[in-house]
């Protein structure tokens, strides 16, 4: 079976820091290359991967400002529908731009749509429901008003996380600095809690950092450290007491979340959006309604099993069960693209 796996422009592949979507992209081929499946990555030049690069990007449009959005995008999508049939699927994880080619070509298209922002994407996505099977990566995530091939949840290389059976008395952020995320939230809950408050994450809103994070960082109770990856961003994931992820909208997914559960760190979060599928209260973590209840789970959170916790994400959550349920589905497409072929 051969794969073409678009990623995004925005970020490397994998990203260096910051770069959900890339991340996951990576992920995914990454496992499905181990499973011998032939994978080619669109991506950027400067992406790495066990599966064969194809490429016309030079840099990701966030890191190097010479590069225009817009432009590079339509040339990337270009260089990959040139060669579309060369390939059984094409796996887009690249949002709905792509949806613009799918009637030019005969090979079939996986969509992943790593959150539905909202309806006004929906003129992109029902008119090709016909010709696009949509995977929902949570079933909080699914729009009523569209067809879905399948939901299929994030996964993780679970070795990549090894457990902290110890953690710490610190308190963890880890996310986007953005009201959505509840920087400002998690920084009440630490303080009314006693207990210091690790922030990690790109700034993504200048002004709300200004106003409701920075005030509080003093560097001894409230500390800002700014994006992380590498062994730095597993460290500060397993190092924790909890997670505290006080989300203020309904979040598709949150794969800090479970990288934070992988590495045996409970996690306090609003059951909002996927979080109900993901935290297991009261086994992986604690779903909570307001700040007060996250306080009390501050406490609670030291009767929970972290050894328990990492081996439930890891059964739950891994790559390689992402990778296996997005095989089943490419099969299930090729066999009905090759019934259709044989009716009379």
């Amino acid at each position: 079976m051969r794969i073409a796996m678009l990623a995004p422009i925005a970020w490397r592949t994998p990203p260096r820091h910051y770069g959900p979507w890339e991340l996951v992209t990576s992920i995914l081929t990454e496992a499905l290359v181990a499973k011998g499946l032939d994978v080619t990555l669109f991506a950027t030049l400067d992406s790495v991967t066990t599966a064969r690069l194809e490429g016309i990007v030079p840099a990701p449009y966030s890191e190097d400002p010479a590069i225009d959005a817009k432009v590079w995008e339509y040339r990337h999508l270009a260089h990959l529908f040139e060669r579309a049939h060369t390939f059984d699927i094409i796996h887009n994880q690249a949002d709905f731009p792509a949806h613009a080619f799918s009637r030019l070509v005969e090979t079939p298209i996986v969509t992943t749509i790593h959150g539905f922002s909202s309806a006004r994407i929906l003129p992109m996505y029902k008119p090709f429901e016909d010709r696009v099977h949509y995977v929902a990566i949570s079933e909080a995530d699914r729009h009523p008003d569209l067809r879905y091939a399948a939901t299929i949840h994030h996964g993780i290389v679970p070795e990549e996380f090894p457990l902290d059976l110890v953690g710490s008395e610190d308190l963890l952020y880890f996310g986007r600095i953005h009201p959505d995320k509840g920087a400002a939230e998690a920084i009440e809950v630490a303080l009314r809690a006693g207990r210091r408050l690790h922030i990690y994450g790109i700034v993504q809103d200048e002004e709300y950092h200004l106003r409701h994070v920075l005030p509080h960082v003093d560097g001894t109770n409230i500390l800002y450290h700014g994006p992380v990856g590498g062994g730095a961003r597993v460290a500060a994931l397993g190092r924790a007491r909890a997670l505290l992820h006080m989300i203020n909208f309904d979040e598709p997914f949150g794969l800090s979340v479970i990288e934070a559960m992988a590495c045996g760190t409970p996690v306090i979060a609003r059951p909002r959006g996927s979080m109900r599928e993901i935290v297991e209260h009261g086994r992986t973590g604690f779903l909570v309604e307001d700040i007060a209840s996250a306080v009390r789970a501050v406490e609670d959170v030291g009767s929970i099993d972290r050894r328990a916790i990492s081996e439930n994400t890891a059964q739950r959550f891994s790559a390689q069960r992402m990778a296996d349920a997005y095989i089943a589905l490419y099969r299930k497409i090729g066999n009905g693209q090759r019934q259709r072929r044989s009716r009379p």
